[in-house]
């Protein structure tokens, strides 16, 4: 059974070869013979008959619908030649033409295409296989057609397998400059790559992203539509419908350009890499193809109006695919253009500069809602997907901005109000210091100046109230590196000195003053004063030295706030700066507690109360200052240093020395040293008078307990005897004490004073 199938098979090839091909009357539209036959493939014919019923037997059908726009391009075809070989071009060469009506159809133009196959100057018209085509002689040299892309990719296939060169004046689809896929041809139009690349252009030209799509159902339309959704998404325009016609309709309204025909004909050896390389010119206008096979020609952007009824085509502008530009002619067409651009078609209304795109629940998206740039971001265009962000370190933007604004620098300035209040209350306080200076310099061999410590203890404090009050001018003003490592150092070592010398001046009023041997013995022993001074001041050297050798204070750029830059002073290591302040809170706290134990001495004389409140005014400043400082941000964080600066160095100068001020200027008559012996005296008396009391109080009770505890000899009249010896020679030690005392007091009081 297998057998007998494959010898019917066999016979049926033989008898197809044997026999000529009869085809139909119509079917060879015109041919001329010649030594160069050149293919033909126009569709001069609208479409192919079609069957009612299926097709019996394997013919072509006939075609109806005569297109007179075809019929004129074979024509053109016909005359080109003809003018060739009445000329000297090709000298004794014939070039001849066999031209093939398509009829719109690609079974048609298969037949066509087996035909220029068919082997050159053969009785038969058979198309041979063999493996290797490079000597096969071919009816046909080279092939002109066809117009349909669909058409010409099926006949370029089968060109393919002898290389038969192909020139389409029509095919415009993409996949056609796919050398991969049709090596041998070659095309006189653009790629529809540009032709969408252009209407793209030109749409998104005149304003529009909301339009529709009409194309046919064929290869060319499917491709073109393809090729152009990429590119009008490329360019933010939407498609708002499609719609597929069905393909090979005929207009009769429409004018179709005849396209231009070859000028030259190459000669026949190496004739696809000729026409490859070739170059012509028209009307000053050279052409030649890409490595594509695509002609470097342009488009036409045409213009269809409806005028009285009539459509009407008006020529726009030309398109340079090279360039991706319109070219417009005259003054005309540029006012249509303009015309063109009023006509809206938006599915939105543009974002603006300073807005972005906000896409809704629709497919498409040129359907959108325009939404303000938050702060810190900006768009500079319209129609922006997305704002862009600043960079926050040195710019910002406010909300719906269409730019960064670069950010200030800002810093405490001496032209700020709080600023100009602050340097006039350090001014203020270097006044006072300058006055009490004066005032203690006249009165220098007063009581009061004298009780003080003397002169030059009373400068070292006043120049380091001084110091204080100048070190806030470092805070104020834009950082440097010299005012940042300037201004902790000064506070620090002549705050520190301040309080050293306070500090000695409470130990020298206690020790003065003091009446228990004990205690009196103990501050002896301490009160060193240089010593002391120097050593505490010195451990406030070496911390401050070590801060600005391992992690010295600088300048820096606070760029975390959104609108400003912050040049502030970084003080290095919060860890010196802590233990700078704690040190002299530690000097502090010993000087409260020795002037609180002074507290109750002479009044007129007596500094020792006004130390302690001094020293409560500190530690109440500074301990404010430790939360408010944390908390504190921005330009004025130096301006709550100053005020603590401020406070407690008026609290310490305030305390210190005005109330001496008040007895040099007001109570004169206390100031003076009769005055003051007779109130050291007072208070002397008044204090061995209740240290006598406190000695007999003692003596009294020891007695009383005696009595209460009879010896246990039980001999009371010897026990009494012994206690009557006793209390004799302690009642003496007492009156002499007391007697001594009031005597000697004032005299060791005031040379120790």
């Amino acid at each position: 059974m297998a057998l007998l199938i494959i010898l019917i098979t066999c016979l049926m090839v033989i008898l197809a070869t044997s026999q000529p091909c009869q085809t139909p009357d119509d079917f060879v539209a015109v041919t001329s013979p010649g030594h160069i036959m050149i293919g033909g493939l126009f569709a001069i014919h609208e479409k192919m008959l079609s069957s009612e019923d299926h097709p019996k037997r394997p013919q072509i059908q006939k075609c109806v619908g005569f297109e007179v726009s075809a019929f004129l391009q074979t024509l053109a075809m016909i005359h080109s030649i003809e003018m060739i070989n009445n000329s000297t071009l090709l000298s004794g060469v014939k070039l001849g033409y066999e031209i093939y009506d398509t009829c719109t159809e690609v079974t048609a133009a298969m037949a066509a295409t087996l035909r220029f196959l068919s082997k050159f100057n053969c009785s038969r018209e058979t198309v041979e296989f063999q493996c290797d085509y490079s000597s096969y002689m071919p009816r046909v040299k080279a092939v002109i057609g066809a117009g349909y892309s669909e058409i010409t990719m099926a006949v370029s296939r089968m060109l393919n397998l002898q290389l038969i060169p192909q020139v389409s004046y029509e095919s415009t689809a993409e996949i056609l400059s796919d050398k991969i896929r049709f090596p041998s041809f070659l095309r006189t139009v653009p790629s529809d790559f540009y032709q969408t690349k252009a209407m793209a252009h030109l749409i998104q030209k005149s304003g529009w992203n909301w339009i529709g799509i009409i194309t046919t159902d064929d290869d060319y339309g499917r491709l073109a539509l393809n090729t152009f959704a990429i590119q009008a998404a490329a360019n933010n325009v939407c498609i708002a419908f499609k719609e597929v016609l069905p393909a090979f309709l005929s207009d009769n309204t429409i004018e179709v350009r005849i396209n231009q025909t070859l000028e030259k004909i190459i000669a026949e050896a190496q004739l696809l890499d000729v026409l490859k390389n070739i170059t012509f010119t028209d009307g000053g206008t050279s052409f030649h193809f890409d490595a594509h096979g695509d002609l470097n020609i342009g488009y036409d952007v045409v213009l269809w109006k409806e005028i009285n009824g009539h459509m009407t085509i008006t020529k726009m502008a030309e398109y340079d695919l090279q360039n991706d530009v319109f070219i417009i002619t005259n003054q005309e067409t540029k006012n249509e253009f303009r015309t063109l651009k009023q006509t809206l078609s938006k599915c939105s209304k543009e974002c603006s500069p300073g807005e972005m795109k906000k896409t809704t629940r629709s497919q498409h998206i040129c359907c959108y809602e325009c939404v303000s740039c938050p702060e810190n971001h900006y768009s500079n265009q319209t129609d922006m997907d997305h704002c862009i962000l600043c960079n926050n370190e040195t710019h910002w933007a406010p909300v719906r901005s269409a730019t960064c604004l670069e950010k200030e620098v800002e810093y405490l300035n001496w032209n700020d109000s709080l600023a100009l209040l602050l340097v006039a209350l350090s001014l203020l306080g270097i006044i006072f210091v300058l006055a009490i200076g004066i005032i203690f310099t006249r009165n220098l061999n007063t009581p009061v100046v004298k009780s003080s410590g003397g002169l030059l203890v009373c400068y070292v404090i006043l120049l380091c109230h001084f110091l204080n009050f100048a070190s806030t001018g470092f805070f104020i003003g834009e950082p440097q590196d010299f005012t940042c490592k300037t201004r902790q150092m000064l506070f620090g070592v002549t705050f520190t000195l301040c309080v050293s010398c306070i500090l000695m001046k409470s130990l020298k009023i206690l020790l003065a003053f003091s009446f228990d041997p004990n205690l009196q013995n103990f501050l002896k022993c301490l009160y060193k004063p240089i010593p002391i001074i120097f050593t505490c001041t010195g451990i406030q050297v070496v911390i401050c030295t070590l801060w600005l050798i391992f992690a010295a204070p600088t300048v820096e750029e606070n760029v975390s706030l959104p609108r400003v830059i912050i040049l502030e002073c970084e003080e290095g290591s919060i860890l010196a700066f802590g233990t700078m302040l704690g040190y002299i809170a530690i000097l502090a706290f010993i000087c409260f507690i020795f002037a609180f134990k002074g507290r109750k001495l002479p009044e007129n004389y007596n500094e020792a109360k006004f130390i302690t409140f001094g020293m409560l005014i500190y530690f109440i400043a500074w301990i404010t200052f430790i939360p408010v400082y944390a908390t504190t941000f921005g330009k004025y964080l130096p301006a709550v240093e100053i005020i603590v600066i401020l406070i407690s160095n008026y609290g310490i100068l305030c305390c210190t020395f005005f109330p001496k001020c008040y007895v040099i200027l007001c109570k004169q008559e206390t100031n003076t040293k009769s005055a003051f012996l007779e109130l050291i005296y007072s208070y002397s008396s008044h204090s061995a008078g209740n240290l006598a009391m406190s000695h007999t109080s003692l003596d009294s009770t020891n007695s009383n307990i005696t009595m209460t505890h009879p010896s246990p000899s039980g001999n009371t009249a010897a026990w009494q005897k012994s206690k009557d010896l006793q209390a004799q020679p302690v009642a003496q030690i007492c009156r002499e004490n007391v007697t001594k005392i009031s005597k000697t007091f004032p005299r060791k009081r005031i040379s120790s004073i």
